[in-house]
């Protein structure tokens, strides 16, 4: 099909989307009636498309010049959201109500975890936002396949191969979180980024008595 000049590209359409969130939308996991909350949202990059096709977007950030450029792309792409949707928080304290959203997103933020305390605080205030049944979405920082590549500082914390000093989960810990939260929607994916760091997807489906 020849694209016409009223039709958007690729990139304009899904922007910078994450690949493997994107793999959620085909499976239907990610539906236009959901509420979706980017819990780190950065610069907006995995919501362009779901703004864009009228999803119940809501997004925070502690960095308040990311949520600023949030906003003014929600203006652009969904102007009938309020302003209110998208806030300047960390993740462990935000505002919103418990058990408010269906799709938590949470692309590589975890790993700045400074110690397992804020860890933990960090994934439950993510979790407590979520309903029971919703879905999870998270890409973070692993030492799957790079234990060998790693040096260790303190705790969890790890320097990695490409100079950056990350919080680092691996197998053992991700099959434990998701025996106390749920269940595991996909299989762990651990992608190796020219052995300097290794990224896993992380997608549970939250149970009713679930909890941390």
């Amino acid at each position: 099909m020849v694209r016409t000049p009223l039709m958007p590209t690729l990139q304009e359409q899904f922007g910078q989307i994450d690949i493997y969130l994107f793999d959620q939308l085909l499976k239907g996991r990610i539906a236009p009636d959901m509420r979706i909350l980017d819990a780190g949202c950065g610069s907006g990059r995995n919501l362009v498309y779901l703004l864009r096709e009228g999803y119940q977007v809501f997004a925070v950030d502690a960095d308040a010049g990311n949520v600023e450029n949030v906003r003014r792309m929600a203006q652009r792409l969904a102007p009938s959201l309020p302003a209110s949707n998208f806030r300047v928080e960390p993740v462990e304290h935000m505002s919103f109500d418990d058990a408010c959203v269906d799709v938590v997103l949470s692309s590589a933020v975890l790993h700045f975890a400074r110690d397992d305390a804020h860890f933990e605080s960090m994934l439950r205030g993510s979790w407590r936002v979520l309903k029971p049944g919703g879905l999870f979405f998270c890409r973070l920082a692993s030492s799957i396949g790079m234990a060998n590549q790693v040096r260790h500082i303190q705790g969890r914390r790890y320097n990695l191969p490409d100079g950056s000093d990350r919080y680092l989960v691996d197998e053992t810990l991700l099959g434990s979180l998701t025996q106390r939260l749920g269940e595991l929607a996909d299989p762990l994916k651990t992608t190796l980024v020219h052995n300097l760091r290794a990224m896993t997807t992380w997608v549970v489906r939250k149970n009713a008595q679930s909890g941390l």
